[in-house]
């Protein structure tokens, strides 16, 4: 019992990200965007620091180049900063896409879990519904950005809440059945 329950981890990290987008829905994302442009400038400033403090050695030549990508990450990173509305755009395709694997990995999971429970046809109802909705905000992810973050932080919880009781039901089934192996 001293595993650590990836599956609690995830649901809670869903939950939350649910309900931040569900109570903050434009602030939510446009922060978001600009948190993701400080984690791409922040490595780049340590590589670069790095590279104009280290050590260099007199006896040998030092060929080590200026580090481009470090450079390249802090202005990709100003970029998400300076231009963040842009970026929300292509985001409602990333967050539908998660969606759509979210959907796709939990109803894999309940295929998987039909190896030692059975898994009623009711199981699949929200990972499908969980995947539909990936699959419009994939497809309409201009028409109302507000919405979609809303729906998207909807299901998210919705996603959380069934993954906590999904595990929860088929991890007791499992070792009660290794029980009497």
């Amino acid at each position: 019992m001293n595993k650590i329950s990836y599956a609690a981890i995830r649901s809670a990290f869903a939950i939350v990200l649910g309900l931040i987008l569900i109570l903050w829905p434009e602030m939510a994302l446009r922060y978001l965007v600009i948190t993701i442009g400080v984690l791409f400038i922040l490595p780049g400033i340590f590589t670069i620091i790095g590279y104009f403090t280290r050590e260099k050695s007199e006896d040998t030549k030092d060929n080590t180049l200026f580090p481009i990508d470090a450079a390249g990450s802090i202005l990709f990173g100003a970029w998400l900063l300076i231009m963040p509305d842009f970026f929300i755009n292509i985001l409602m395709y990333v967050l539908g896409a998660l969606l759509l694997f979210g959907g796709l990995q939990q109803v894999a999971s309940l295929v998987k879990a039909r190896k030692w429970a059975r898994v009623p046809w009711g199981f699949y109802v929200i990972p499908s519904l969980i995947f539909l909705t990936g699959i419009l905000i994939v497809t309409y992810p201009k028409s109302s950005i507000t919405n979609a973050v809303v729906v998207f932080g909807v299901t998210s919880v919705v996603y959380g809440v069934v993954e906590l009781i999904n595990s929860y039901k088929f991890r007791r089934k499992k070792e009660d059945i290794d029980l009497y192996i």
